[in-house]
């Protein structure tokens, strides 16, 4: 595989769950979890991105290399984009992003999202599993994303998607439908061509980063992952739930080989 860089974007200042990044989870940070993750897998470089001191602090405590960025970026897309120039990265250098609070994605989705820019024409790529439920497919917390016969992206939305017009098709609709997964695989080029670009109508309506590519015509490959990466982190019932299966005896074997 060639080489790829991951960069972890981390920001204080979540809505939903303040200080995110330095809450506690079976002893360690979150934010700890996630770079150990990042760590286990085959990337050359691991680079924790933030813009606040309290988070630099920690993740140098720990053991992390720190790239401090500017405090105004709206996406970790944009946060990204400054750590590839801040590091002089040619436009070629692959680079992945793993989210702040995804403390049980295995190792080797990252490097399977990675890997998927080898195909020709793939500008971006991310990973996505099959939805498991009725109610996962009507939770707008649950982002859906469907695929052409490539495995290129359609459409994101946290709408369920596609529409049954018949009670007869509802099985289909969910079959058809994949759950996105947090993860992204870019080139530095990519990415500072979309930062360039500005936010799309699709974007602000679905607040979903993912959908300005879509409208720019920027394939990006979807794969499907050999085991589903554990649940991310957004709420006090995140936390508590991630906390429990870290603990359990089967994590090892289930999240993060």
């Amino acid at each position: 595989m060639s080489t790829f860089a991951v960069v972890i974007p981390a920001r204080y200042a979540s809505e939903r769950l303040p200080g995110k990044p330095l809450r506690h989870i079976a002893g360690k940070l979150l934010l700890q979890h996630v770079f150990e993750r990042a760590m286990e897998s085959e990337a050359s470089e691991v680079i924790v991105a933030t813009d606040d001191s309290r988070i630099r602090q920690a993740a140098e405590a720990f053991g992390a290399r720190v790239c401090m960025t500017g405090s105004h970026h709206r996406s970790g897309t944009e946060r990204l984009e400054e750590v590839s120039r801040l590091q002089n990265w040619a436009g070629d250098r692959v680079v992945v992003n793993l989210q702040g609070d995804e403390p049980l994605m295995p190792p080797g989705l990252i490097n399977q999202c990675a890997a998927l820019l080898h195909s020709a024409g793939v500008a971006m790529a991310t990973l996505a599993s099959p939805v498991t439920s009725v109610e996962d497919f009507n939770d707008p917390n649950v982002v859906k994303v469907i695929v052409d016969s490539n495995d290129d992206a359609i459409y994101f939305s946290r709408a369920a998607i596609p529409y049954s017009r018949s009670p007869r098709t509802d099985e289909l609709a969910i079959r058809t439908a994949l759950h996105h997964h947090g993860i992204y695989a870019y080139r530095a080029t990519v990415l500072q061509q979309i930062v360039a670009a500005p936010r799309s109508p699709l974007e602000e309506s679905e607040q979903l980063e993912q959908l300005r590519a879509i409208e720019m015509g920027i394939r990006i490959r979807v794969g499907r992952p050999a085991r589903r990466p554990g649940p991310g982190v957004d709420t006090e019932a995140d936390l508590a739930k991630v906390e429990r299966l870290i603990a359990s005896s089967v994590l090892s074997q289930k999240f993060v080989t």
